[in-house]
């Protein structure tokens, strides 16, 4: 099984969306919110080029863009 990571900020309405679609179908693993910790968002820039969020690391690679992280994750994750 693949190593996912979701970096996020909690006010991010994008964000929010990626996580209560994670929340609705009980799909749990790292997440690393940017704004309370500054490691993970140097490691956010430096490993994915941006701080921009939500941004899935799939096995360390970086996907953007909360519409395909969603499906990503119904396509990949959800039984």
């Amino acid at each position: 099984m693949a190593e996912h990571v979701l970096y996020y900020k909690k006010l991010c309405p994008y964000c929010v969306k990626v996580l209560r679609m994670m929340e609705k179908n009980n799909l749990d693993f790292e997440k690393r919110n940017i704004d309370t910790n500054p490691e993970y968002r140097e490691e956010l820039e430096r490993v994915g080029g941006s701080a921009q969020v939500p941004c899935l690391f799939i096995d360390g690679k970086p996907m953007y863009e909360s519409a395909d992280i969603i499906e990503y994750l119904k396509e990949n994750l959800v039984k």
